[in-house]
C-alpha cells in the first residue's frame, strides 16, 4: 500500500508516491506556462494544469507497480480559482497569487465593507492576491463569466471535480479566499452577500485529512490505478509544507526557501492582535484540526541568488558547466563566514509581510571601492534574513514564540546559507531529510483518511530530521546590533520616494 501527494504550484505540478513508512518511491514533474497578457496580470490555463496533473499522477503511480497507490492528497497554491460553467466548461483562466489587477478594487471594496470587520472574520488583511478581490474584478470586468459561473473552484477542489468527486475545499485553502470565517469554519454569509455569490457556488469546506471519496472508476482506470484510490482533503501548500517538515507542536515553524521565503508556524488558538493586523500577518487554519497558522514571507528569497548568478556569476556558471558542481554552491562557498559590511533592503520584488509594499525598491548601502563581489552576495542574503527576523519579532510580540525552525526548500540544501540564516535570526535551524514537503504532507493526510491514524502520529513516524545548525555566538551578536539599523532602513528608503 502506498500514498500519493500531488502538489499544484504556480510554475508546475508534481506527484510523489510514498510507502507506508514514508519512504519516497517515485516522483513525476511537469512545468506549464504562466500567461502574462499585460503588466500586473498573471494567469494559468486551468485545462493545461489539470492535464499536467493527470500526466504526473499517471507517471508517478506507474513507477511503483508492486506497491499500488490507495490514497491521494492534493496540495495547491493559494488564492487562484477557476470559474466553471453549467456544462462543466472552464470559463476563464485562473488568476494566480502575483496577479495584481484587482488593486484598485481591493482598496475601495474593503474600506466600504470594513477593514477590521473583514480581518476579524477571515484573519487576513486586504490584498489583491486574494480570491475575493479577483472575483470582484471578474464581476466588474468580465460580467458574462461571473454570471455564467455555477462554481468557483480553487485548484484542490478543481482537481477533485476532475477526478469525478463532489468537490470539497480544505479549511486552510478556503482561508486564502478571504471569504471563509476562520472561527466558524464556514463561508461567511456577510462577505458572500457583499460579493454577490452563493454558498452553492463554492465547495463544501472540510478539515484537512478527511476522506472526500474515491476516484471515479473510469478515471482511475485511465490513470492506471490498479485499486480504489481514496482522495483526502489536504490544502494550501505552505501549511502542508510545515506538516511535511514535522511541525506538529507549538513553538516550531517551517522555514521554506524557494523563489520566496516563508515562515509557517503552528499554534493552538487563533491569534488576532492589533499588531498582526497592522503588519498584514494573517491567522488561519492549520492542517492539523484544532490548530492555526500564519505565513510570514518575503517575496524576495532564492530569486535574489538566481539574479546574482545570472548578472554577476558568469565565472561560476562556466565552472559549473565544466565540473558539474552546482553554480549556486560555487558562489556560496565564496561569501565567507563573517558578517558583511553592507546593508540591504531586499525589496527586489514587491515586499511581503509586514508592509505589502509594491513600490519601494531594494537598496544596497555601504559600498566602497574595496567592496568585493562576494561581500555583495552575502549582504543580499543577510538582507532577506533580516526581513524574516523582522517578521519573527512581530510574531513574538503577539505571543507566537518559536524555539525551532525546520528548513525546507532548495536553500535548505546549503549549510553555508542555512548557517547565515541561523546567525541572523539567532535561532537554531533543523534540516529535514524529505525535500518534497508539501507532497509528503498531502500523502500523510491521505494515509490518515484511509487508515484512521492521526496525521500528527504519521508525521511523527515519517519525518526524519537531519543536522541542527546552531547560531555562531559572535556572528549572532553582531547581527543583533545591525538589526536595529536594519529596522530603520525601510522608512528611510520609502521617504526618498525613488
Amino acid at each position: 500500500m502506498s500514498y500519493m501527494g500531488l502538489d499544484v504550484g504556480q510554475t508546475g505540478c508534481k506527484a510523489v508516491v510514498f510507502d507506508e513508512k514514508g519512504n519516497q518511491l517515485s516522483l513525476s514533474y511537469r512545468e506549464y506556462q504562466t500567461i502574462v497578457p499585460r503588466e500586473g496580470w498573471a494567469e494559468l490555463d486551468s485545462e493545461e494544469v489539470v492535464a499536467s496533473c493527470f500526466t504526473v499522477i499517471k507517471e508517478a503511480q506507474k513507477s511503483c507497480p508492486h506497491d499500488p497507490v490507495q490514497g491521494l492528497g492534493i496540495s495547491t497554491m493559494g488564492e487562484a480559482f477557476t470559474p466553471i460553467g453549467q456544462n462543466g466548461a472552464y470559463l476563464a483562466n485562473a488568476m494566480i497569487t502575483f496577479d495584481t489587477r484587482a488593486a484598485d478594487i481591493t482598496v475601495k471594496w474593503s474600506r466600504q465593507f470594513g477593514l477590521k470587520k473583514l480581518y476579524e472574520a477571515t484573519g487576513h488583511t486586504a490584498h489583491p492576491m486574494f480570491s475575493i478581490f479577483k472575483l470582484l474584478w471578474l464581476k466588474e470586468n468580465r460580467k458574462s463569466v461571473f454570471t455564467k459561473a455555477v462554481k468557483f473552484l480553487c485548484f484542490e477542489d478543481l482537481l477533485q471535480h476532475a477526478l469525478g468527486l463532489d468537490p470539497h475545499i480544505s479549511w486552510c485553502l478556503a482561508g486564502r479566499t478571504m471569504m471563509f470565517n476562520v472561527k466558524t469554519h464556514d463561508w461567511d454569509d456577510d462577505i458572500l452577500e457583499a460579493v454577490g455569490i452563493k454558498k452553492s457556488q463554492l465547495s463544501c469546506p472540510s478539515p484537512s485529512g478527511k476522506k472526500i471519496g474515491k476516484i471515479s472508476p473510469d478515471i482511475a482506470k485511465s490513470l492506471g490505478f490498479s485499486e480504489d484510490v481514496v482522495v483526502a482533503s489536504a490544502g494550501h501548500d505552505q501549511p502542508l509544507g510545515a506538516l511535511g517538515a514535522g511541525v506538529i507542536d507549538t513553538g516550531k515553524a517551517m522555514y521554506a526557501t524557494g523563489t520566496s521565503e516563508c515562515i509557517t508556524p503552528a499554534f493552538g488558538n487563533p491569534v488576532m492582535t492589533e499588531e498582526l493586523f497592522k503588519n498584514n500577518i494573517c491567522t488561519y487554519d492549520y492542517v492539523l484540526e484544532g490548530m492555526y497558522t500564519t505565513v510570514s514571507f518575503s517575496l524576495t528569497g532564492g530569486n535574489i541568488l538566481k539574479w546574482f548568478r545570472d548578472e554577476w556569476g558568469q565565472v561560476e556558471v562556466k565552472e559549473s558547466e565544466a565540473t558539474g558542481e552546482n553554480a549556486y554552491e560555487l558562489l556560496l562557498k565564496k561569501i565567507g563566514n563573517r558578517p558583511s559590511g553592507l546593508l540591504v533592503l531586499p525589496y527586489f520584488t514587491p515586499s511581503g509581510t509586514p508592509y505589502f509594499d509594491t513600490e519601494v525598491p531594494g537598496a544596497l548601502i555601504g559600498l566602497r571601492l574595496s567592496t568585493k563581489r562576494e561581500e555583495v552576495l552575502r549582504a543580499l542574503l543577510e538582507g532577506v534574513a533580516f526581513e524574516m527576523r523582522l517578521n519573527l519579532n512581530i510574531l513574538e510580540h503577539s505571543g507566537i514564540h518559536l524555539d525551532e525552525l525546520r528548513a525546507i526548500g532548495g536553500g535548505a540544501k546549503s549549510n553555508i546559507w542555512t548557517q547565515l540564516k541561523a546567525d541572523v535570526l539567532n535561532k537554531p535551524i533543523t534540516t529535514v531529510q524529505v525535500t518534497e514537503a508539501a507532497c509528503f504532507a498531502a500523502a500523510m493526510l491521505s494515509c490518515s483518511a484511509l487508515t484512521g491514524e492521526p496525521a500528527r502520529s504519521i508525521a511523527g513516524r515519517w519525518v526524519k530530521t537531519g543536522s541542527v545548525i546552531h547560531p555562531d555566538p559572535e556572528n549572532a551578536g553582531a547581527y543583533t546590533v545591525r538589526f536595529e539599523t536594519y529596522k530603520k532602513l525601510y522608512p528611510a528608503i520609502k521617504a526618498l520616494k525613488i
